[in-house]
């Protein structure tokens, strides 16, 4: 395995799903420094994996509800 340092943003995002259940933007930005997921997740895409978003909202620090997309991995 890789170390994190020598691991592109791509590698560090698909190792992050294949551990975990999913990831959001802010998550990948407090544990990698990546700031725009969603490009990442578009290049996994293009090379054959299948990511859903799941929809999700929790209130934000002000306590109105924001929406956010978490990453996941497909089964299979």
């Amino acid at each position: 395995m890789k170390e994190l340092s020598e691991m592109t943003q791509k590698e560090m995002i698909l190792d992050y799903l294949q551990t975990h259940v999913g990831i959001t933007d802010s998550q990948a930005r407090e544990v990698f420094g990546i700031n725009r997921l969603s490009g990442r997740i578009y290049d996994l895409r293009r090379d054959g994996y299948t990511i859903i978003d799941v929809r999700r909202s929790c209130p934000n620090r002000f306590g109105k509800k924001t929406s956010f997309v978490e990453y996941r991995l497909a089964e299979g």
